[in-house]
Parts: C-alpha cells; structure tokens; sequence
C-alpha cells in the first residue's frame, strides 16, 4: 500500500545533515531521524549508538522515542519520519510499532552494506527455525509464562496497542 502523503525535501535534508554532523562530530554513526506531524519537527535524532553503549539507540529508535514523549502518546499515527538511511530491521518494526502513517529515507540498505552497515544477516536470522539461529533460542517455563498474558486479557486497566 503506497502513502499519499508527500515527502518534504527539508526534512529529508534535515535527517541527512545529522547523520553528517553526527559522523564529524565523533558522536556516532552516519544516522539521522526525523519525526514531523503536520509539517512541524516533533523530534530530530542521530544515532548514539556507541556513544551511549547502548546498541538499541539507533537515529530512528531515538526519534521515535522524543516524539513519543513530547506529543505524550506510544503512536505516532499521525506523523512522518524521515531517516537518512533505509531502517535496519530493529527500526523497521520500531517504525510499524509506532504507527507512523509514512517513512521516507535517503540511502538504501544496499548503500549501507557498502559503508560496512550490512544487516542482511538479521533478515537471514528471522527467517531461521528457532533451534538454527546463530544465538540460541530456547522455550523456559512457558507454562508459568503464560499467566502474564492471562492476567493482561483479564485487567480493565490494559491499553491495547
């Protein structure tokens, strides 16, 4: 299903020219993100991935959560993201996650593969039986697990999403 929303060239520019800033200013990888709803930046984000050892705080996965903060809601329904990259598969479920009604990105996973960020592996690891992935995964005590998701369709206090 194609988008019929637009894509605005300035902020394209935008998630670019953070990525680029980010790289020269020794922070992180070559990734910016941003998050605009009815054509205002609701957040602009650069990977901080080994700046701040944590190796989920991609550029998309860092605007997806200022956004999220500042409009103070877990979806961005009515927003667009603009990510300098292709995103990764992490970002790619973050971005289905959140809802957003359109992603529009500069480079392809193929140009990211060149500059040595080649993620085909995790797609390759996705498609695996469990038993023949590269990490083992393994089933413990999904008996007793189950009761979280018992108890969660029994509470008037959950908020499906």
């Amino acid at each position: 299903m194609a988008s019929t929303v637009q894509p605005d060239p300035k902020f394209m520019r935008m998630a670019i020219a953070l990525a680029t800033e980010n790289v020269r200013s020794g922070r992180g990888g070559p990734f910016g993100a941003v998050v605009v709803r009815n054509g205002e930046v609701l957040a602009a984000e650069a990977n901080t991935v080994t700046s701040s050892n944590d190796p989920t705080a991609h550029a998309e996965v860092n605007a997806i959560r200022a956004a999220c903060r500042k409009i103070e809601s877990f979806q961005l329904d009515d927003c667009e993201v603009y990510t300098s990259c292709e995103p990764c598969p992490m970002c790619f479920a973050a971005l289905y996650w959140s809802r957003c009604r359109a992603v529009f990105f500069g480079n392809t996973k193929t140009d990211a593969a060149a500059a040595g960020f080649d993620d085909s592996f995790l797609y390759d690891e996705v498609k695996r039986p469990v038993e023949e992935r590269r990490i083992p995964f393994a089933r413990v005590l999904g008996d007793e697990a189950i009761e979280s998701f018992e108890v969660w369709k029994q509470s008037m206090e959950r908020v499906d999403y």
